[in-house]
């Protein structure tokens, strides 16, 4: 979203009346870091998150999204979800739903490489900023990959 979607948005305010229909939806994960970067970074070269250029001000997509005329939708809580997304789906203008989420849990593929798991911890154990969080979300989503909550079941 901060490379080109800030400037993607005010595209779209200007030309989604010319599409006969407005529905579009436009979901942005705001971890306040470029995470995708930040991954790369650890799991491509094991270098350890490098804070200074990879967090992000706080920015508001949805107020942001406002400003320019379209739906703004912020979720800041996991049981909103389905609300924000019933929203942002019955909204007659294009929407932006901002989905607050934790940075510290990893975005990784399904098919990690052994040399990127390698990298990956590297990173983790040579002083990256994140590496408690990192851990801990890991493990969480183990957990709760093999114990899922009560009510969660997949």
């Amino acid at each position: 979203m901060q490379m080109n979607g800030l400037n993607g948005l005010i595209t779209i305010s200007k030309v989604w009346r010319d599409w006969g229909d407005g529905h579009l939806i436009v979901m942005v994960l705001n971890n306040g870091d470029l995470n995708q970067v930040t991954w790369e970074q650890r799991a491509m070269e094991g270098d350890p998150k490098f804070t200074a250029s990879q967090a992000l001000p706080d920015f508001p997509y949805a107020r942001y999204a406002e400003l320019l005329g379209l739906r703004g939708i912020r979720v800041e809580r996991e049981q909103d979800i389905a609300a924000g997304w019933e929203q942002a789906l019955a909204s007659e203008v294009p929407a932006v739903l901002e989905m607050v989420t934790d940075p510290d849990v990893p975005p990784l593929p399904p098919h990690v490489s052994a040399k990127q798991a390698k990298d990956y911890m590297a990173a983790l154990l040579h002083r990256d900023p994140d590496a408690l969080g990192v851990i801990q979300s890991s493990v969480k989503g183990v957990w709760e990959g093999l114990f899922p909550p009560a009510g969660k079941e997949p």
